[in-house]
């Protein structure tokens, strides 16, 4: 068969290939004309290497009628077009086409100028990068997320020349920057764009031939997913099947990546699980069966730290109301270099269930739970959304709001001191409705802030020498170490008066998790919806958090907090719902929260 005619074969695939997938390439001069972007500005990048699969169209309409939307050829064998798409196929199998073409890019998508028929040959034979002089046009800067995504780009682009991952979420680009092992202005190297290339190529290959996979997850979200949790460089050394094998494995929280909203946050606890009896799992594990294990992984141990503390008093309950039913093992002080082996050491336990109660663990946590489906697996941290690991935490601010109106109602000089260890996790929000509670009562109020964990830190020193007396310090003390200074208190010259105190009650949640395995309630919430993850984020009304406070209290402030309390429980209140101000008379409006129009 001669050249010619085995081209003219390709040719008559293709337009079967073209007319069954229909449609027409996008027009740039439409997509400018609809935005409102008259007189663009232009900018030109030169000869560039771009990849074909964010060639989206052409510039003007021209004979975009000619191909399908993704280029493949719509004319019939016997035009003059086909003619001239026959040639071109010739070349590219004797010798290849070198000869750039002309695009212009827009938000990092490309419509051809001139070579459309080059670009149909390419797109047919699944080339990767085509040469192209590319004119770049820029949109003014708005707050569409779009745009400022590709503002971001456009920073990125002029260090790296990097223009084949595309992310849809803010700040992405900056993250990739970081992942791959880059300061914020440092530029990319030949060996680091080719390195780059060769690895995102093999990952795009495998992440498209997933089998259910979900068409509006991007490749590069994918991959800044993986590398993030698993490493740039450790992704790099996969072989072929063992990425294959990886990204089989991570389906699930690939299709977390679509959704605006990944998260299914339950607010409250299951009311079919809590309607169940207080001995239902005796009733449903007869004695003699195999016991439930659970394991305990902690940061610290409970007589140095308040937080491993609390989660102790949580296993203690746990023992408690199950008996013999439950078997627990406890591993305490692991920390971020160890707590992968401690994981694969509490897997010879052969656990039914791991809670590491560290928001530390979440990406050791995680890695584990897709490793290892047949363990169920719980991380103590706020704000995640992860499909094959589920997420818990509590809203102790809820206890916070309350412990600053009594704060403001007793600080007779209007200031209030506050402790805090690290501006991490949930402790902002704490501060903020501790704030907003001393407010409520005192809007005189100020809050000065200190922190723990600051070296040399003498806390109380400032405080006294500035005439602050009523300071609140970290929930509780461990049980190694007694000092009054916890809870809300108040320096006074015979010692120290301790006001309130807010209580973690892991111990309910960590029964509620057993007794939702048992009646059903865990499976069925994992098959509810499988493009969402379950973060458990209960508040006073559960009872996971409470609040003491002394009997000294002036009657009507103690009135105050009981009908705040009852408020925030009945969710007739949100703590930070309303028109809220920052310390820079920034102001925003904050809706009410999903759970005051919707139980769970």
């Amino acid at each position: 068969m001669t050249s010619i005619a085995n081209a003219r074969l390709h040719y008559e695939t293709a337009v079967r290939l073209g007319q069954k997938e229909g449609g027409a390439p996008a027009v740039l001069d439409t997509i400018l004309f609809n935005k409102q972007i008259l007189q663009p500005t232009e900018v030109s990048l030169g000869v560039v290497d771009i990849p074909i699969e964010r060639i989206k169209g052409t510039k003007s309409e021209g004979r975009s009628n000619a191909f399908s939307k993704s280029f493949l050829p719509m004319l019939e064998p016997d035009s003059e077009f086909c003619a001239k798409w026959v040639n071109l196929c010739q070349a590219h199998l004797e010798e290849g086409i070198h000869d750039p073409i002309k695009v212009y890019e827009f938000m990092n998508e490309f419509y051809v100028a001139e070579g459309n028929k080059r670009v149909s040959v390419l797109r047919y034979f699944d080339a990767v990068k085509i040469a192209a002089n590319v004119i770049r046009i820029i949109p003014p800067l708005n707050e569409e997320i779009e745009t400022r995504i590709y503002y971001e780009f456009m920073d990125f682009y002029s260090l790296s020349k990097i223009n084949d991952i595309w992310f849809s979420k803010i700040g992405s680009f900056s993250r990739f920057q970081r992942l791959v092992g880059k300061k914020p202005h440092e530029s990319w190297t030949d060996e680091d764009r080719k390195r780059f290339h060769s690895i995102y190529a093999r990952f795009r290959q495998e992440f498209h031939a997933l089998k259910d996979k979900a068409s509006e997850t991007l490749p590069g979200d994918a991959f800044l997913f993986c590398i993030d949790l698993y490493d740039y460089k450790l992704l790099a050394d996969l072989t072929q099947p063992e990425l294959k094998k990886l990204l089989q494995r991570l389906k699930k929280e690939f299709l977390l990546l679509q959704t605006e909203k990944p998260v299914s946050l339950q607010m409250e606890p299951s009311q079919k699980a809590a309607s169940s009896t207080k001995n239902l799992l005796r009733r449903l594990i007869p004695t003699g069966s195999k016991c439930l294990k659970v394991c305990f992984i902690h940061n610290k141990n409970k007589q140095t730290s308040n937080w491993t503390y609390a989660h102790e008093l949580g296993c203690s309950h746990l023992e408690k109301s199950f008996a013999d039913q439950v078997e627990i093992k406890v591993y305490s002080d692991i920390t971020e270099e160890t707590i992968a082996e401690t994981l694969d050491l509490a897997l010879t336990e052969e656990p039914d269930i791991i809670f590491t109660t560290s928001p530390l663990f979440e990406k050791e946590s995680l890695k584990f739970a897709i490793d290892h489906p047949e363990v169920k697996i719980l991380n103590c941290s706020p704000n995640t959304s992860h499909k094959n690991m589920r997420t818990y935490y509590a809203r102790m601010h809820e206890a916070k709001f309350l412990m600053g109106a009594i704060a403001g109602a007793l600080a007779e000089n209007d200031k209030i001191g506050y402790i805090a260890d690290y501006p991490i996790y949930g402790t902002i929000a704490s501060i903020n409705a501790f704030a907003l509670g001393a407010k409520m009562v005192n809007p005189r109020a100020t809050i000065y802030l200190d922190w723990s964990k600051k070296i040399n830190a003498d806390n109380h020193k400032w405080f006294m020498e500035n005439d602050i007396s009523i300071i609140s310090g970290g929930e509780m003390t461990p049980t190694g170490i007694y000092k009054p200074y916890f809870g809300l208190y108040q320096l006074q010259e015979y010692g120290v008066w301790n006001i309130a105190m807010p209580v973690w009650n892991w111990g309910l949640f960590y029964e509620q998790m057993i007794r939702n395995i048992m009646a059903g309630v865990w499976k069925s919430d994992e098959e509810k919806d499988i493009t969402k993850g379950r973060n458990y984020w209960w508040g006073m009304s559960s009872g996971i958090i409470y609040m003491f406070y002394s009997h000294r209290l002036p009657i009507g402030t103690s009135r105050l907090i009981e009908l705040l309390k009852k408020s925030i429980c009945q969710e007739d209140f949100n703590v930070f719902s309303g028109v809220l101000y920052s310390q820079n008379g920034v102001y925003r409006v904050i809706p009410r929260l999903p759970f005051h129009q919707k139980k769970y």
